[in-house]
């Protein structure tokens, strides 16, 4: 298989783990205080807090992650094999 395409899938079953896992981190952050707290409160929390845990799960995903991509990985080339199907 071309280099080029399996750093392409090995990329996107990284990126599909640090999604998933930001989407894990998500209620863990809902059970922070609102109200000022340590990281201030308000709308600009609220409104950022969202892209915090997603950059959290890209960089755990990064670091070697819990082992999601491996799977994710070898669907995507068994995908890729039987043309989609």
């Amino acid at each position: 298989m071309v280099p080029l395409v399996m750093a392409g899938i090995q990329a996107a079953a990284q990126a599909f783990e640090g999604s998933a896992l930001g989407q894990l981190f998500a209620p863990l952050f809902d059970t922070l205080p609102s109200d000022g707290g340590a990281f201030g409160g308000g709308a600009g929390e609220t409104a950022w807090r969202p892209m915090l845990t997603e950059a959290i799960g890209k960089q755990v995903a990064a670091s070697g992650g819990l082992g999601l991509a491996a799977p994710v990985m070898q669907s995507l080339l068994q995908a890729q094999e039987h043309g989609g199907r």
